[in-house]
């Protein structure tokens, strides 16, 4: 079945279709009778696409890629294709994405209640858009799958979300679009010049022109994926989003949407800008120290739950960028892994502070105290997602930041040993701010008068809150002890970006941590 869909000519299209189709008939059809069928309908579609996706597993294991390659349309002697691939690099990112949504899908079950089919239309729609720009390889296609995302996010905060949502929402989509049409010129420029949106013909058009046009170029690219990391210091739309978004789209915003702008850099930014890449490693390295450093620091003050998880973004999405500016091997294997990681740990976390907020209403830390003897399991998952997220070993944090940092200090970058030296402050650091946030919540006096959240929490872990959180806990201790599963499909796409960005430097035979 598996080798039959990935043979086909429409395998990856039929990903990106599917969750569309069925997110327009939510959004567009009466459901007003039957509002509980319309949610069954949405959920068992996502899960229908989780399936899917997982069939495609095997055939990338065996043959390498699936590609999907057509004719689109020429404009002004450009010529536009609709290319999907397929590869190591997106493999496990679309693995993400369609495991993620069904589980933010179940997770809203009960807390939105107001347009529930419009909710989950959208949310399958920015599924379909996701799915379309982690398999585009034309540049133009991504580029419309990358802005089309940005529709149905919108929506979601700007309607299901909290007081400040309108700002929020308009924040969001402002800083991303900037950034993006700065990175549509850039685009456009290179294709007058190469005659098309091909990565490859676009890297050879630029490398007809002057460094410090091309200078300019690569920093288009940049600043376009840096927004949607985001890096320091184009992270502030992030808290302000991840505060009044729903608790799903808080998940799916951390757990998938900041990964696009790592994946951008590896697939198109550093590939096709190579010996200008290298030249500024050192300065977007510092970059993300920065980030690691400040977005820890900021995260410690933080009284909002959720505030505090979206500050922890900056500073784990900062280890990123630093495993992919250290062009080493072990440093790219572990930023794409931190990528898997960070998507897993931190959309439990956002999980399970939607859960505490749905029983209480609040999110201010000083409004909880002791409330591990209410609610026993919920706090066993709490603590298993914190050590996840501050790294302790045979967690899936571990792995990711050791070969990041690792690959740092063993780099040809300047000051690559301080840096890496640098940088794992905000291991400790995180440390500090999620067990002292665990700490205030779950420890102490359940009977403390300031405590006003305790008593609305008579309840603890639903079968469905439950369902929601199981498998990422599963994937938690199964990428701590077995992250080889995640790394090997992407070690060979990884090893020619090495090779590409420094020839004389030998590669060893891979990564088996």
């Amino acid at each position: 079945m598996a080798f039959l869909l990935a043979e086909t000519n429409f395998a990856l299209t039929g990903l990106i279709v599917l969750p569309l189709m069925v997110g327009m008939c939510l959004v567009l059809l009466p459901w007003y009778r039957s509002v509980k069928a319309a949610k069954f309908f949405g959920l068992g579609f996502s899960l229908l696409i989780f399936l899917y996706g997982l069939l495609l597993i095997l055939p990338i294991r065996t043959i390498g890629s699936i590609i999907e390659s057509r004719s689109w349309f020429t404009l002004a002697n450009i010529s536009v294709n609709y290319v999907l691939v397929l590869d190591g690099l997106n493999l496990w990112l679309i693995q993400l994405t369609t495991l993620l949504f069904p589980l933010a899908l179940l997770a809203s079950w009960r807390n939105i209640k107001e347009k529930e089919p419009i909710f989950f239309g959208l949310f399958l729609i920015l599924e379909s858009s996701i799915l379309g720009a982690l398999l585009a390889q034309d540049l133009l296609l991504f580029y419309i799958f990358w802005e089309v995302m940005l529709i149905p996010m919108f929506f979601l905060i700007g309607i299901w979300g909290g007081s400040e949502r309108k700002y929020a929402a308009s924040k969001f989509i402002l800083y991303t679009l900037a950034g993006s049409l700065v990175w549509l010129l850039s685009l456009i420029f290179l294709a007058n010049l190469a005659g098309s949106f091909n990565p490859t013909l676009l890297s050879l058009a630029a490398k007809n022109q002057s460094i410090h046009i091309q200078q300019m170029l690569f920093l288009s690219f940049v600043l376009a994926f840096a927004i949607k990391v985001p890096l320091f210091p184009f992270h502030t739309w992030l808290p302000d989003a991840h505060v009044q978004a729903p608790t799903a789209g808080s998940a799916i915003l951390a757990g998938i949407l900041l990964k696009l702008g790592g994946y951008g850099l590896l697939r198109f930014a550093i590939p096709m800008f190579p010996e200008i890449a290298l030249s500024m490693s050192r300065a977007l390295s510092i970059l993300s120290v920065i980030a690691i450093l400040y977005g820890a620091w900021v995260a410690f003050v933080q009284e909002d739950m959720k505030k505090l998880v979206a500050y922890s973004s900056v500073s784990h999405m900062g280890f990123v960028i630093l495993g992919i500016f250290s062009f080493t091997l072990i440093g790219l294997q572990g930023s794409m892994l931190q990528m898997l990681n960070h998507g897993v740990s931190t959309s439990a976390l956002f999980f399970l502070v939607g859960m505490i907020y749905d029983r209480a209403h609040t999110r201010n830390i000083a409004d909880f105290s002791g409330i591990a003897l209410r609610l026993p399991i919920l706090t066993t998952l709490f603590f298993i997602v914190v050590l996840s997220s501050i790294g302790l070993p045979l967690t899936n944090g571990f792995i990711g930041e050791f070969l990041i940092l690792n690959g740092t200090f063993t780099s040809t970058l300047q000051w690559g040993p301080i840096l890496a030296m640098v940088a794992s402050l905000g291991v400790v650091l995180s440390a500090a701010y999620l067990l002292w946030m665990f700490k205030r919540i779950f420890w102490g006096s359940y009977d403390n008068p300031a405590a006003k959240g305790n008593i609305y929490l008579a309840k603890d872990l639903t079968w469905r809150e439950g369902l929601v959180l199981l498998p990422l806990i599963i994937l938690i201790f199964w990428m701590g002890i077995h992250p080889q599963t995640f790394m090997i499909d992407s070690e060979l796409i990884m090893k020619s970006i090495v090779t590409q960005i420094i020839p004389s430097i030998p590669i060893s035979s891979g990564v088996n941590p």
